[in-house]
């Protein structure tokens, strides 16, 4: 395996400095001390803080695009799709814990460091979840809800895990983020969303 640039450096130590401290509270030069080199050799890669945190939220959102993208280009459809998607995006928040914290932090306000709002980038995906949704208790397939607040209900369900994680260490006996917690909660998720979309009175 290629040993990692200096520009991935950079973008990892970032990561882990916003998600300790946040956006105000990192510093071009805690940056750059935590890769091992000097801000001048930093400011070469990115030509300031904002350019690296645009970076980190940009390459997040596409990963976790792509990934939720080829669960849904598989031949799957109905509950096996959502199931897809739901594994796809767990895969995910489980491997970038740090990008989960940002991405909460983001969520809660309105003065973003970049004017970048991410419900508006994430409206895309809300609209084409809730379309889905709205045709498949049309057909059916799906018990009736309405569909905007049980994307929302999800959304909820899957990213708070990750985010409040401190909060959830002193609330339950057992580490949240253990394989097995991880795969408890997975699987317990994964039976709660099958349970609410079955149509009343079971499968077809």
């Amino acid at each position: 395996m290629a040993e990692p640039t200096t520009r991935d450096q950079i973008l990892v130590e970032a990561r882990h400095c916003f998600a300790a401290q946040g956006f105000e509270g990192t510093s071009l030069n805690d940056i750059a001390a935590g890769v091992g080199i000097r801000r001048p050799s930093l400011l070469h890669h990115f030509d300031s803080k904002e350019a690296i945190y645009r970076q980190i939220l940009s390459d997040a959102l596409a990963e976790w695009g792509d990934q939720t993208e080829a669960a849904r280009n598989s031949e799957s459809d109905g509950w096996e799709l959502v199931d897809s998607i739901v594994a796809a995006s767990f895969r995910f928040f489980v491997a970038n814990p740090e990008i989960i914290v940002i991405v909460r932090r983001e969520a809660m306000t309105d003065q973003s460091p970049l004017g970048f709002n991410l419900g508006v980038a994430l409206r895309p995906y809300f609209r084409r979840a809730v379309t889905f949704f709205e045709r498949q208790m049309d057909q059916g397939v799906f018990r009736r809800h309405d569909a905007e607040n049980l994307v929302l209900t999800g959304y909820g369900a899957l990213l708070t895990y990750f985010s409040d994680h401190v909060m959830l260490k002193g609330l339950i006996s057992e580490d949240p983020f253990s394989e097995a917690s991880l795969e408890a909660r997975f699987e317990h998720m994964r039976s709660f969303i099958r349970a609410a979309l079955e149509p009343v009175g079971g499968a077809e």
